[in-house]
This record gives C-alpha cells, structure tokens and sequence, in this order.
C-alpha cells in the first residue's frame, strides 16, 4: 500500500540558521527579473504592443517621409511641430494607456489563468511581495517601449521638419518678435490683408487675386478692381496691414518648425506617467477581478468613452466626482503647447482647457497618487487574500 502526503504550503526552515526573507513584502531583484521575463515571454502580446505603441507612429512617418521624397510640391515635409504634437497628443497619449493596461490587467491575472498561483503560493514568498514584484516589472517593459516610439517621433520630427514656416498659407520667418511680425506685414500688404484672419470690420476692403500655385493673395491693380472702387493709399494699406498682424501675432507665436527640446522632454514624461498609471490600475483591477478579458474591456470603455464624456460634461452633482477622474487629472498636467487630448482640437491646449472640467494642478497630482495607491493596495490585498 503507498500513501501520499499533503504538498505543506509552509515553508521549511532555513537549514543555516539564517532567515532567507521569504515574508518579506519587499519584492527581491530575482523576482522582478522573473515577472519581466515571464511577460516577455507573451509573445503575441508584446507584438501587440510594439506594433500599435511603435508600429503605428512609425508607419504613419515612413508613408509621410516617401511621400515628401516622391513628390515634394505636392506633400508636406514628414516631420515638424504640428506633426509631433498631433501625433503625441493624439495617436501615443491614447494607445499608450490602453496598451499599457492590457500589459497591467494580464500580468494581475496570468498566475490565476494559467493555474500557477498554487506554486508560487507554496513557494512561502510573500504574496504582496509577489503582486508588488509585477509593478516595477511591468513598467520596466512599458515604458521603455514607449520611450522608444517617443524617440522616433522626436528624430523624424526635428530632422524632416520643414525649413519654412506657413501660416495661413504665407511663408513668413519663424520666432518673429511682435515689432517683426507688424514689419513683415508692411512689407507683404498683399498677403496679410488677402490672407491672414481678423476680426472686426476694416475701413477698407481691398480686392484680392490669389496665385494658385502658392496660394498666396496680392491685391489686384486699379484697373482689375470693381467699377467704382479706387484704391486706398499706401499708407492706409500698411496701417490695415499692421492691425491685422497684431491680431494674428499670438497665434502665429504658437507655430513653429520643429519642437523644442524642452517640449520634447515634458511630453515624453507626460506620456510616460499615462502609460504607468495604465499599467498600475489595470494591474489592480486584472487582479481584483482574477481574469484579462473584462479588465481590459472596462479599461478601454474608461479610457475612450467615459473619461472623454466626464472630462467635459459639467454635471452639478457630480462635479466633485468627475474631479477624481485619473483622465481628467493627467490632462490638466499636458504641456501647455500640445493640442488638447480627448479631440480637443488643433490649437495649444492652454487655449482649449476651459472645455475640460476646472482643476488646479495639485488637486490633480493628488488625483493621480490617490489612483496609484488605491489601485495597488487593492489588488496587493485580493492577491493576499485569495484562496489558492
């Protein structure tokens, strides 16, 4: 007759007298390397990932890129400042998050899965030290993925930028001082009273023809002007002129032909802490729930739909609430240069921030330690109390 004994999920002691820190809560270097390799070894999600965080921006600035060099007149330089704005703001902002909370919510609920919580409990490690292992893990993978999408955005952008500024279809130097801008419009009155935008009525209207290969307007002579029009002095034009520019100065200030290094920078930490958060909370809530697949479907209907709607719609009893939305808190911390997320449209965000719900920015620091904190402490606890 042959017995079997119960496997002991307590751990043996150590034979040296020495205690190895098995209940330690403090994740150890060879636990994290673990996590990242197992998650390395996801192949068909990390491709997932690559090609939509790195796959996606690249593809969009070689077709741009092939295009400029076939055909030059007809297509845009591939790079430049509306092109790395749009593209962060945009494109990397969004699937960003969404990727890194698909990467979150599998590695909060692979072990369950895949049936191997049993083994790592009867290991004797710490569970909370298992859960908090996956956090630096998974960001070590996250973030250096984005970091390199972010890269390539930034070299395409600044070395194909364009090497001469158009606004509203005039090519006129880039970083004027306003005293430059109204003597540029002195020196081209036919472009900036047949081109640039004001508001408010001039005390003249003078006629415009525009050359179709630069759509550029020059205003016509006497004799192609409307019976009975004559034509204002010189004088009278370049004052009209200057008004105009000072109208349109602050917007043409907005518009340069590469980005900065320093927009360069804060955007890229700005996408890097979405792309943390969406790791952290999809991780807790892959947790919390023990399975991926409704984790990454609740943290995609958060991210498109819901947080787009409450950033935005001022409800009265639940502004408070709204307030506490991870999204809305990380928008009122994108540099003020970018065009506003969630399709708010193509100028500098500082110009469109009083469409999303007011904030200061402490409030929304606050909003994102609060979601990091909560998120792990909660799926560290159903990690600590779940039945293996």
């Amino acid at each position: 007759m042959t017995s079997t004994t119960a496997l002991n999920a307590t751990p043996l002691p150590s034979l040296s007298g020495h205690s190895d820190h098995r209940g330690s809560w403090i994740p150890t270097w060879g636990m994290i390397t673990t996590r990242i390799m197992e998650l390395r070894r996801r192949r068909g999600l990390m491709i997932a990932i690559v090609v939509v965080v790195i796959g996606i921006p690249t593809i969009f600035l070689v077709i741009r890129l092939v295009a400029h060099a076939v055909d030059p007149k007809s297509y845009a330089p591939a790079g430049g400042y509306d092109i790395f704005t749009n593209l962060t703001a945009g494109v990397m902002y969004i699937f960003g998050f969404i990727m890194a909370a698909m990467l979150g919510c599998t590695a909060g609920s692979v072990d369950l899965t895949e049936g191997m919580f049993r083994h790592l409990v009867v290991t004797g490690r710490s569970r909370v030290a298992l859960y908090f292992a996956r956090i630096p893990a998974g960001l070590a993978i996250i973030t250096s993925i984005v970091a390199l999408g972010f890269t390539i955005v930034c070299v395409v952008c600044c070395v194909a930028a364009p090497r001469t500024l158009s606004y509203d279809s005039v090519t006129v130097p880039a970083g004027l001082s306003s005293s430059a801008f109204d003597t540029f419009a002195v020196d081209h009155v036919g472009a900036t009273l047949c081109n640039f935008n004001y508001n408010g009525p001039l005390a003249i209207n003078v006629p415009c023809q525009y050359d179709r290969a630069t759509h550029q307007g020059t205003i016509s002579d006497q004799k192609n002007a409307p019976p009975g029009f004559i034509m204002p002095s010189k004088q009278k034009l370049q004052s009209d002129a200057v008004v105009i520019a000072k109208q349109n100065y602050f917007a043409y200030s907005q518009e340069f032909l590469s980005p900065s290094t320093g927009l360069m920078v804060r955007t890229g930490l700005w996408l890097e802490l979405e792309a943390a958060i969406g790791f952290i909370v999809g991780l807790g809530l892959g947790s919390l729930l023990g399975q991926r697949t409704v984790a990454v479907i609740i943290m995609l209907v958060y991210e498109v739909i819901l947080t787009p709607l409450l950033a935005r719609a001022h409800i009265a009893h639940l502004i408070n609430v709204q307030r506490g939305l991870v999204g809305l808190a990380t928008a009122h911390l994108e540099p003020a240069a970018l065009p506003m997320v969630f399709g708010g449209g193509n100028g500098p965000q500082g110009a469109n921030a009083s469409a999303l719900i007011p904030e200061s920015r402490f409030v929304a620091v606050l909003v994102i330690v609060g979601w990091i904190v909560v998120w792990s402490a909660l799926g560290a606890r159903k990690m600590a109390t779940r039945d293996a």
